[in-house]
């Protein structure tokens, strides 16, 4: 059996909250339709702290992720990039680019975080039902 899962990228400026947030939720919630990762346009030291916190409170852990580029990826080619960093991406970054535009909550109160946490969320949820759908459509 063939594996048809799409590759997925997500991409933010520091790899620390919003592509982080997307692909634990991916990770979490879409598995059997996708194999994500994520990167950042320049990578931050760490996970936001208020990512992590954020992410536990919906049972997902990414204090084992760390922020890391595009390049860090090594040769993975992906399907499709999703885009949150504000800034146009490589063209060779995936088959094609889906921009998301999300605020970055590096600086927001952790309440502005978790509300962005839950629109990351929303936007993935939409994607893996997307994905669902396509791969149960008739050739």
């Amino acid at each position: 059996m063939t594996d048809n899962r799409k590759r997925v990228l997500f991409v933010c400026i520091g790899n620390s909250c919003r592509s982080q947030m997307a692909e634990g939720f991916a990770r979490s919630y879409g598995a059997d339709v996708m194999i994500p990762a994520s990167a950042g346009l320049a990578p931050a030291m760490g996970i936001a702290s208020d990512t992590k916190r954020a992410m536990l409170e919906r049972n997902i852990d990414v204090r084992d992720h760390f922020p890391k580029t595009i390049r860090q990826l090594g040769r993975a080619r992906f399907d499709l990039a999703i885009n949150m960093s504000g800034e146009k991406l490589p063209a060779d970054a995936a088959e094609s680019i889906l921009e998301w535009e999300i605020p970055d909550p590096i600086r927001f109160s952790y309440e502005r975080h978790c509300e962005i946490r839950d629109e990351i969320e929303r936007n993935v949820m939409s994607l893996i039902l997307e994905l669902r759908r396509q791969q149960r459509a008739p050739l």
